[in-house]
């Protein structure tokens, strides 16, 4: 009997130390480089030991702190905004009404393009000379001058502190929450109908059924939800270089493009380890954090 219970866990070891490799070995190399001042492409003959001076250089460097106070902001403006419009729309588009499989078609095609390219369109599209957004605003603007004094006219969109961070989120936006729309809509048709049939006899209204009924059940799949979207947020990058590079100034300088840029541009690839090691702890803390209000695997009733 004891045998049975041992076998699935022997079936799991390779995978297990598959990724506790992948995992272990990148880590151990991130902590040794934080104690070197090793730059890329020198031997490694040519690291010299520092001892906590790349931490010490951490807590006090103003431009990896303004990184984690944007990416911060960006982050929570464009999570808050995924979760609301994906979950809204898999609402809306649950039922198998007429059109329903077209327009969920159509909103997923984001999710398909690579990052890299969504930052190309995002870039042309916004482009203070020749972007269609200032095309439209301009001739909206011009069709109604009163419309020009609530900003129908051309903006400087990347040009811009705000609006290169609006811009940017609005990017993301339009990108990731098809990602929470998939998630959301599969747990919706993975409910129980009966439960749903009964509700519905029992005279409760959609709002009611949503609200008391579906939601509560989707909350550790709206939770996985989330907490991928916070940990893939911290992450990005290839949008926001193309977009801006980090600017205007430090504007939309988020910290994964202030490793990047430390560990590329600069080539300090032991102080870019020191800040990937703090990105590391934020994401740990967050994590801990979302998963201390509901353990996602301890009901699969709610799945």
């Amino acid at each position: 009997m004891r045998t049975n219970k041992v076998v699935p866990y022997l079936f799991l070891l390779p995978a297990l130390a598959i990724l506790a490799l992948g995992l272990m070995v990148p880590l151990y190399n991130a902590v040794l480089l934080s104690f070197y001042d090793w730059n890329f492409g020198q031997p490694w003959s040519a690291a010299r030991p520092l001892g906590f001076a790349n931490f010490e250089r951490l807590w006090n460097d103003p431009v990896v702190w303004r990184s984690v106070r944007t990416t911060f902001v960006f982050g929570f403006w464009v999570v808050t905004l995924e979760m609301l419009i994906g979950v809204s729309m898999a609402l809306l588009l649950e039922k198998a009404v007429r059109g329903a499989t077209f327009f969920r078609t159509i909103f997923v095609m984001p999710l398909m393009i690579a990052p890299v390219v969504v930052g190309l369109i995002w870039r042309y599209l916004l482009d203070a000379r020749n972007g269609i957004v200032n095309f439209y605003l301009l001739q909206i603007g011009e069709a109604v001058p009163v419309l020009q004094n609530f900003g129908f006219k051309a903006h400087t969109w990347l040009g811009d502190p705000t609006l290169a961070m609006v811009s940017i989120i609005v990017s993301d936006v339009w990108q990731w929450t098809p990602f929470v729309f998939m998630i959301v809509l599969a747990g919706l048709q993975g409910l129980p109908g009966d439960v749903m049939e009964a509700a519905y006899i029992d005279g409760a209204s959609w709002w009611r059924m949503t609200w008391h009924i579906k939601l509560p059940m989707l909350r550790n799949i709206l939770l996985i939800a989330l907490l991928m979207r916070v940990i893939d947020v911290f992450r990005a990058l290839e949008v926001i270089f193309v977009m801006t590079g980090g600017g205007p100034g430090s504007s939309t300088r988020v910290l994964s493009l202030t490793l990047f840029q430390t560990a590329f541009t600069s080539r300090d690839l032991g102080y870019a380890s020191t800040i990937a090691l703090l990105l590391s702890v934020i994401l740990i803390v967050f994590s801990l954090v979302l998963l201390l209000f509901s353990n996602p695997l301890k009901d699969k009733a709610d799945f």
